[in-house]
């Protein structure tokens, strides 16, 4: 029985080996090809455009915190202590006011750039597809599962000029 299994095992070896000789791969970095495509930069000056607002909130937060916390470490050893218990509530509420709204507009700008991503994915998913067919690979990996590409078989520069056109 065992002499059997040992035959089995061989020929399903011999018989494996070149199918997988055969086998065309091709790796893309589709985080490089989605942020550096035509729809990303225009989606990208967008969030800029809408969220300059929050972000001069949150610099000017950071900033009036920051001069609080000098103002406390430069002038607190001669101020009285109601003086720098006052100084010293002011840059707290300060410091909670900036998490506030790093926080919120974090929040906002990760729920666009998710949103832009699922929008994104079936015009980078047909994108792949083509390129599987155009250059009749059996398999497209993502970059990071891969520790070494040939450059010829990097496709990124082509998925970036399907998902521009």
């Amino acid at each position: 029985m065992s002499r059997f299994m040992l035959i089995f095992a061989a020929m399903v070896m011999a018989f494996s080996v070149p199918a997988m000789a055969e086998t065309r791969i091709g790796v893309v970095d589709l985080r490089q090809a989605l942020f550096s495509s035509n729809d990303a930069k225009a989606f990208s000056e967008s969030l800029q455009k809408d969220f300059s607002g929050d972000e001069a909130k949150v610099r000017e937060a950071q900033e009036e915190a920051h001069k609080l916390k000098d103002r406390l470490e430069k002038d607190g050893a001669m101020m009285n202590e109601t003086e720098r218990n006052k100084l010293a509530g002011e840059f707290q509420e300060k410091v909670k006011e900036f998490n506030f709204l790093k926080q919120r507009l974090d929040t906002a700008v990760n729920q666009r750039k998710q949103a832009f991503l699922e929008e994104a994915r079936p015009e980078v998913d047909a994108a792949v597809k083509e390129l599987l067919e155009e250059n009749e690979l059996d398999l497209i990996l993502p970059s990071e599962a891969v520790v070494y590409v040939k450059p010829e078989m990097n496709l990124t520069s082509q998925l970036l000029e399907k998902l521009n056109r």
